[in-house]
């Protein structure tokens, strides 16, 4: 078994490294650690991953403590509101911002504890009934307001674009979102500060990239398949 883990952690390093040298300077990375456990976080951290992406609350609050300081934590899931309490004292960015109600929500909670939380808003750019995220025509309503929140900081934007398995087909809403984004940035509003723009995932990163994304969010490409019954 330690000879298995052994090399799992190796192939981790390897595909961070490589990841790492193939991404254009000026990407972030966030290493997408849904389900994995803090052993193969570490692994990829000790390759250079700087940024881990969370989906679940509880997941982060136990890798935490494993974490060197220069690591940030960005919650990159569905948030619930029963969450917010706790969430705002774990990470470092909340990347899944698509309510009003959501925004308020981390803004009394962060002046609770007297801190600024920064944001990215999260946008249903193929616009699915089924998926999170605000509308393309609400979008930068939505960041108005959130701007306006004395303890947000709007960021940037997020998508994560229609699933399907013909990856070429998520370039138009990866496309739109950049264009969104370029439009937003272009009204400077007061108390936003665009500069993320947060769009692809493993079989999609390239595209995203070449689209204008500047962070990507990167789970079996980094970590491997997960195992059946963790998707």
């Amino acid at each position: 078994m330690f000879g298995f883990m052994e090399d799992r952690h190796a192939k981790i390093k390897e595909n961070v490294l490589r990841l790492l040298r193939g991404v254009p300077e000026g990407i972030e990375v966030v290493a997408a650690a849904k389900t994995r456990t803090s052993d193969e976080v570490i692994a990829a951290v000790d390759a250079g991953i700087s940024i881990i992406g969370e989906n679940y609350l509880q997941e982060a609050v136990s890798l935490k403590p494993h974490l060197p300081p220069r690591v940030k934590l960005h919650f990159i899931g569905h948030l619930q509101r029963n969450k917010v309490k706790k969430a705002v004292e774990v990470f470092d960015l909340i990347e899944t911002v698509d309510s009003p109600e959501m925004a308020i929500e981390i803004d009394k909670r962060c002046r609770e504890i007297s801190r600024t939380m920064k944001v990215f808003i999260e946008v249903n750019s193929a616009r699915e009934a089924n998926k999170a995220g605000v509308f393309p025509e609400k979008a930068e309503e939505l960041v108005i307001l959130a701007a306006s929140l004395k303890n947000l900081k709007v960021s940037g934007l997020m998508t994560m674009g229609p699933l399907t398995e013909r990856v070429e087909e998520i370039r138009p809403f990866f496309r739109q979102t950049r264009d969104l984004f370029d439009r937003i940035k272009s009204v400077n509003i007061e108390g936003a500060d665009l500069r993320w723009l947060s769009m692809g995932m493993s079989d999609s990163y390239s595209i995203a990239i070449e689209e204008g994304a500047n962070i990507v969010r990167i789970g079996t490409g980094i970590f491997g398949p997960r195992k059946r019954g963790n998707d």
